[in-house]
C-alpha cells in the first residue's frame, strides 16, 4: 500500500475536524484568532513597532491592540506608523475572516439545531407522565379524555412517540384538540419497536403506557413487537410497567399475554366492537349509558375500600349511598364480581365498585329513613323472549364475530341477513360461524348504497339494522358509503312510519358529526369507545376486568327494562324505591331513561345514570329503568 503524503494526512485530519460540528468549528476559529493575535503581538514587541509618537508596547499591550482590531475592523482607522499599520492591517483582515466565518458557523449551527428539534429526537425529561406509543385516529379521543382526567393534577404531561414527523403530529393535535388545559403534550418521532427510540420518551419514569395498533395490515404484530421491546429492554426499570394495549384478532391474544405478562392490560377490540354493536342495536339508549360510563365527563367507575360496609351484604350496600351507585365488588382474594348475589357478605379486604362523579364523592349517606314507597313496587313480570330479525348492511372482518355474538342474545327462531358487495361472504360465514343455534343466517350480495337494493329488502320488517364500514376501502370512502346507506334508511323509516333501530359504524370520528342524529337508536359505533376504554384503563388498570365482565354475554350486563315492571306509573317515587324493586329481583338499578326526552341531545336523550336517590320522579309508560342484570 502506498504511503500517504504529509499533505494528504493534513487534509484528512482537517476534514475529520471540520466534520465534528458547530462547537468544534467555533473552537477552531477561536484558536486561529488566538494565533493571529499572539503572532501580531510578538512581531510588534520584537520589532518595537508602535504608532507615531507612542511608546514601545510590551507584549500584553500589543496583544490587546491586536485583539481590538480583530473584533472591530474600524479600530485601525486612526493607526499611524507604516510598520504598525501593516501589522494591524493583517490582524484586521484575519479578524474579518474569523468573524465572518463565526457568523456563518453560528447561523448553520442554529439551523441544524432547529432541524434536529423539528425531527423530535431529543430525550424527554419527565416524571409520572403518560406515554402513547403509535399514531392513529384513535389518539385524538384518547388525548381529549386524558386531558379531562388530568384536570386536577399538578403539571400533567402526555408524551407521544409516533412514526410520523413531529411537526405534523403537533399541527394535527392543535387542529383537533381545542384546549389542552394544564396538560402538556410532547411529541417525538420514532418507532415504538426500536429500543433506542423508546429511550427517548423515558418509559422508566412513566405513570402508564398506551400502545396503539397502527392503521394497516397485521396491526397485532406491531403491538406484540412493541410489548416485547418494552418488557424485555435491557434498560427497563425493575418495577412493573402499567401498559394498556389493543389487540384485534383473538388468535393473537395468547401470544400478547405471554409477552405482556402481568404488566399489560389487553383490550380485544374486534370482539368488543362487535359486542357493543350487538347490544346497542337491541336496546335504545344503551349507547348513551356506555358513553357516560367510559368517558371522564360526568360519572365514572371507581374502586373504594369502605370499612363501614364490612360484614354487611351486597344488597344492603345498594341503598347505603345517596349519590353513588354500587355495581359490584373487588374481592380481597382477587377478581371482580359485578352484581354478585344479594346475600354476598362484604369482607374487610373487599372493595366496592361504584359509579360516582369522583372518587371523593363516594360517601355513605347515613340515612335511616330512605323514603321507600313499598306500595309502588311491582312484582316481577316474566315474559317469553321473542325471535328477532336483524339486518347487517356492509362487510368487514368483524361480520362473523358479530353474528356469533348476536347468537348469544337473541331468542331461538331469530334471523340475521347480511347484504354486502362481496363475493365470498357466504363461504366466510359458513367457515367462521359453524355453531349458530338461535338464528338463521342468510347472505345476499348487493350494493347497500343503491336505493333499489334497500327497497327490495323490506327494511321495516326488521327489528334492528346494523351498518358496517368496508375494510377494503379508504377510510373516508368507507365512511361515505356508510353515511349514504344511513341517509337512505332514515328516509325509508320516515316514509314507512315503522320503528326499527339503526346502529352505524364510522371509522373516522370526525365523520360522526356529519351523521349526528336526534335519537340514540342511530348511535354511531366507532373506535371512539375503544379509545375511551383505553384511556380509562390507563388511569386504573383494574377497570379492564370490570369492562371485560360488563361486555361479556356471560354474567350480568346492562339492560333497559320497562319501568312498569318495577314501580307504579304516574306516581312520584324516589330512586331508592326503584333500587329496592330491582334489588328484590337480584338486579342493580343504575339509572333510568325518560321517553319524553329521547330526542333531546342536551338531556342525554333522556338517559340519567346514577341519579340522586332521594329525588322523586313520576314515570310514564315507555320509560325505562337501567339495570345491571343477568338477563
Amino acid at each position: 500500500m502506498k504511503k500517504a503524503s504529509l499533505n494528504a494526512r493534513l487534509r484528512y485530519a482537517f476534514d475529520n475536524y471540520m466534520s465534528k460540528g458547530t462547537i468544534a468549528l467555533i473552537g477552531g476559529l477561536a484558536a486561529a484568532s488566538l494565533i493571529v493575535i499572539l503572532l501580531a503581538a510578538a512581531i510588534l514587541t520584537i520589532a518595537g513597532l508602535a504608532q507615531e509618537g507612542s511608546e514601545r508596547l510590551n507584549f500584553g499591550e500589543a496583544a490587546w491592540e491586536s485583539l481590538m482590531r480583530t473584533l472591530d475592523s474600524g479600530t485601525m482607522g486612526g493607526d499611524t506608523g507604516s510598520g504598525f499599520r501593516i501589522v494591524m492591517l493583517g490582524v484586521t483582515l484575519g479578524g474579518i475572516f474569523v468573524v465572518s466565518a463565526l457568523i456563518g458557523v453560528l447561523n448553520n449551527g442554529l439551523e441544524d439545531k432547529l432541524d434536529e428539534l423539528r425531527k423530535g429526537r431529543s430525550t424527554v425529561i419527565e416524571n409520572g407522565h403518560t406515554v402513547i406509543l403509535g399514531w392513529s385516529s384513535q389518539i385524538f379521543p384518547i388525548l381529549s379524555e386524558l386531558i379531562l382526567a388530568n384536570a386536577n393534577q399538578k403539571n400533567p404531561c402526555i408524551v407521544i412517540l409516533g412514526d410520523k414527523d413531529k411537526v405534523e403530529m403537533e399541527d394535527e393535535i392543535k387542529d383537533r384538540i381545542e384546549k389542552a388545559g394544564r396538560t402538556r403534550i410532547v411529541c417525538r418521532t420514532g418507532s415504538p419497536i426500536d429500543l433506542n427510540d423508546l429511550g427517548i420518551v423515558s418509559l422508566q419514569a412513566s405513570k402508564s403506557i398506551i400502545v396503539l395498533a397502527p392503521e394497516g395490515d397485521d396491526p397485532d404484530s406491531s403491538v406484540i413487537k412493541t410489548l416485547l421491546a418494552i418488557t424485555n429492554s435491557p434498560d427497563r426499570r425493575p418495577e412493573p410497567y402499567h401498559i394498556v394495549a389493543e389487540i384485534q384478532d383473538q388468535r393473537n391474544m395468547e401470544v400478547a399475554k405471554m409477552v405482556g405478562r402481568d404488566e399489560a392490560e389487553l383490550v380485544l377490540i374486534g370482539d368488543l366492537i362487535s359486542r357493543i354493536t350487538v347490544q346497542t342495536c337491541r336496546q335504545s339508549g344503551l349507547s348513551v349509558v356506555y358513553t357516560e360510563l367510559l368517558d371522564f365527563g360526568g360519572d365514572e367507575i371507581y374502586f373504594k375500600a369502605e370499612p363501614g360496609l364490612t360484614g354487611k351484604t351486597f344488597g344492603e350496600a345498594l341503598l347505603a349511598y345517596e349519590d353513588s351507585t354500587i355495581i359490584g365488588l373487588r374481592l380481597e382474594a382477587g377478581g371482580v364480581q359485578l352484581n354478585p348475589p344479594m346475600n354476598s357478605v362484604i369482607g374487610g379486604g373487599d372493595q366496592i365498585i361504584a359509579i360516582s362523579e369522583d372518587d371523593d364523592t363516594i360517601r355513605l349517606s347515613g340515612l335511616k329513613d330512605l323514603g321507600l314507597n313499598a306500595n309502588a313496587i311491582r312484582d316481577a313480570q316474566g315474559g317469553e323472549a321473542r325471535p328477532e330479525r336483524t339486518l347487517v348492511l356492509g362487510w368487514n372482518w368483524r361480520v362473523p364475530t358479530l353474528i356469533n355474538e348476536l347468537d348469544n342474545y337473541v331468542a331461538a327462531g331469530s334471523a340475521v341477513t347480511i347484504v354486502a358487495d362481496v363475493e365470498d361472504g357466504e363461504a366466510e360465514i359458513a367457515r367462521q360461524c359453524p355453531d349458530i343455534f338461535n338464528q338463521k343466517v342468510a347472505f345476499q350480495q348487493g350494493d347497500t348504497t343503491d336505493r333499489r337494493t334497500l327497497d327490495a329488502l323490506n327494511i321495516p320488517s326488521y327489528n334492528h339494522v346494523i351498518i358496517l364500514c368496508s375494510d377494503t376501502l379508504d377510510q373516508q370512502q368507507a365512511d361515505a358509503q356508510a353515511l349514504i346507506t344511513l341517509l337512505h334508511l332514515r328516509d325509508i323509516g320516515n316514509r314507512s312510519g315503522d320503528a326499527f333501530s339503526i346502529v352505524s359504524e364510522m371509522l373516522d370520528i370526525r365523520n360522526r358529526a356529519l351523521a349526528e342524529v336526534a335519537r340514540p337508536d342511530d348511535f354511531i359505533v366507532s373506535e371512539k369507545l375503544i379509545s375511551l376504554m383505553l384511556s380509562q384503563i390507563s388511569e386504573n388498570k383494574e377497570l379492564n376486568a370490570v369492562f371485560t365482565d360488563l361486555f361479556d354475554p356471560e354474567g350480568s350486563e346492562i339492560y333497559l327494562k320497562p319501568v312498569s315492571n318495577y314501580v307504579a306509573l304516574g306516581e312520584p317515587v324516589n330512586f331508592y324505591t326503584v333500587a329496592e324493586a330491582a334489588r328484590r329481583r337480584g338486579e342493580v338499578a343504575m339509572g333510568y331513561r325518560l321517553k319524553a326526552d329521547a330526542k333531546d341531545a342536551t338531556k342525554a336523550y333522556g338517559v340519567v345514570v346514577n341519579p340522586i336517590k332521594s329525588e322523586k320522579a313520576a314515570f310514564a309508560e315507555d320509560d325505562r329503568v337501567i339495570v345491571l342484570a343477568e338477563n
